[in-house]
């Protein structure tokens, strides 16, 4: 007997509580990122090495998400939710006693292998979910992530004490640490298990099996590579809007931290109300394709205010916020159009396997954005991430149209009585 949904799952009791683990997870995630490039900063590092930091974790994460999937698929997506937080625990406080940079570099690729919540939680999510309902109940995953990104940023941003330099960073990675031990309590003592074990007579699949699978599914082929080359855009970005902001606009921690807090409230709106209605009423992939095309044209839009408005660094988090409708729309698809292309038993290894493709343009984003804004320019990682969402959006029409094929070809006509 292979690895199954549980039947009847109790879907919006298991919602409510993945939706609390996800929320108290992701702000400790969103209290760490923001303050990276500054804790760097205390450690001597210039801002190629700060990119690296950031590329360890993805990589470390790229290495460990089709794992994490293919092992929710077999034992459960409790125990994987389990160790994968406990893991970024472990991460986190291991990050604030580092001595140098290159430590906190390995520190970051262990935490990245811990990093399988993602996937896990939406094989979850398509467990107790109905086909129809899938972009609406990933939003709601999503809008948790948002709500994560609400407060982590602004509870890291007022723990932060810059003047007290390396120990003045250390608070807010205590509490990251603190609040991955809670949810991975919440996760013990409330989440119900949504599949059944896999039998263990069965083999198991080798560690990139699921490659020709998804190779050989013309949608989920499309949508790893509008994976692949969205979040290439957007990780480079992330990696240096806290340096762009500072040599535009002098901003500290502090203001980087309130402006991703705006871009978390903007997600939760959109991925909470707004990104299951428009996948219903649209399509997941024409939705998926104007989302990353709003996000291109929301870091054109920051390039050009600083360049025409220089003094006015309020426009910063407007522009961030209606790119963010962008991003908060794009994930959500994606993860619903996997889903509702391959078999139930293969759901967390596909979800692993996005991430894995999310993985690798974290990995070589930030590195590739780093030398460009050290080399050639402040603006051109904001500028070549927005030229790099047209071909996303493309490839996003193109997985729609091989959808509608496939759910074509797959229907089967009912008997005339």
């Amino acid at each position: 007997m292979t690895s199954a949904a549980l039947p009847q799952p109790p879907s919006r009791s298991a919602l409510f509580v993945l939706f609390g683990v996800v929320f108290i997870n992701l702000v400790g995630f969103g209290i760490v990122i923001p303050l990276l490039p500054f804790y760097g900063q205390t450690l001597d590092a210039p801002p190629w090495q700060v990119a690296l930091m950031f590329s360890a974790y993805s990589l470390g994460q790229f290495v460990a998400e089709p794992f994490w999937g293919r092992l929710s698929d077999r034992i459960g997506r409790k125990p994987v939710l389990m160790i994968t937080i406990l893991c970024n625990a472990a991460g986190y406080l291991a990050l604030a006693f580092v001595p140098n940079i290159w430590l906190a570099i390995v520190v970051r690729l262990f935490t990245g292998m811990g990093a399988g919540n993602v996937s896990t939680a939406q094989g979850y999510v398509a467990d107790v979910t109905p086909p129809e309902l899938r972009a609406g109940r990933m939003g709601l995953i999503g809008a948790a992530f948002g709500l994560g990104f609400i407060f982590g940023p602004a509870i890291g941003g007022l723990l932060t004490r810059p003047d007290l330099g390396a120990l003045g960073y250390q608070l807010p990675i205590f509490t990251a640490s603190g609040l991955c031990v809670l949810a991975a309590i919440g996760v013990a003592v409330l989440l119900k298990e949504s599949r059944v074990k896999a039998d263990p007579a069965v083999a198991r699949p080798a560690f990139l099996g699921g490659v020709h699978d998804a190779v050989s599914n013309p949608v989920v082929s499309r949508v790893l590579l509008v994976t692949l080359i969205y979040m290439a855009g957007f990780s480079g970005m992330e990696s240096t809007f806290g340096f762009w902001t500072e040599a535009r606009y002098g901003w500290t921690a502090r203001e980087v931290g309130l402006c991703f807090m705006a871009v978390g409230i903007v997600s939760v709106i959109c991925q909470g109300f707004l990104a299951g209605r428009l996948a219903r009423r649209f399509g997941e992939a024409r939705v998926l394709a104007v989302g990353c095309l709003v996000f291109g044209a929301g870091l054109v839009g920051q390039v050009v205010a600083s360049r025409l408005l220089p003094d006015s660094d309020w426009l910063v988090p407007v522009i961030m916020a209606a790119g963010a409708f962008g991003m908060a729309v794009t994930m959500p698809n994606i993860s619903a159009l996997i889903s509702r292309s391959v078999d139930a038993d293969r759901q967390g290894a596909m979800l692993g396997l996005n991430m894995a493709s999310s993985s690798i343009a974290r990995i070589f984003g930030p590195m590739i954005a780093g030398a460009i804004f050290s080399q050639i320019g402040h603006d051109w990682p904001f500028l070549i991430g927005a030229a790099l969402t047209i071909p996303a959006a493309v490839m996003a029409i193109n997985a729609g149209r091989a959808f509608r094929k496939r759910q074509a070809a797959t229907a089967v006509p009912v008997a005339a009585e």
